[in-house]
């Protein structure tokens, strides 16, 4: 996917592409009858919706993207808040995503 960031002083504030990789926590205090907390299933298909969303497109032109800035760290709350409505319950929370543009540039966005 690309993105450029709207307002910064630098070359990123230039079209440029990533091969984003996210990383989905969930937590809950109570396990299934089965001892599953969340079915990975159900989680991977949930993010895939959300990656297929993004994959091969310029972020910027995308809803809520055209007006929100498309950072590292708007994209992790992003996925957080599309995922959880997917996959959280009273049971379970998704409560963390880390949204990596290389592997040393991370941002991580989190609910209490």
């Amino acid at each position: 996917s690309a993105h450029q960031l709207r307002g910064y002083k630098g070359k990123c504030e230039n079209l440029h592409g990533h091969n984003y990789r996210i990383e989905i926590y969930a937590r809950g205090r109570e396990l299934d009858t089965i001892g599953l907390l969340v079915d990975f299933v159900e989680l991977k298909a949930a993010a895939d919706e959300v990656v297929q969303y993004l994959d091969h497109q310029n972020i910027n032109e995308l809803p809520p993207f055209h007006e929100l800035q498309p950072s590292a760290e708007n994209l992790a709350k992003y996925v957080l808040e599309q995922v959880g409505t997917k996959v959280g319950d009273d049971r379970v929370q998704i409560f963390k995503v880390r949204c990596f543009e290389t592997p040393t540039s991370v941002a991580t966005y989190h609910v209490d």
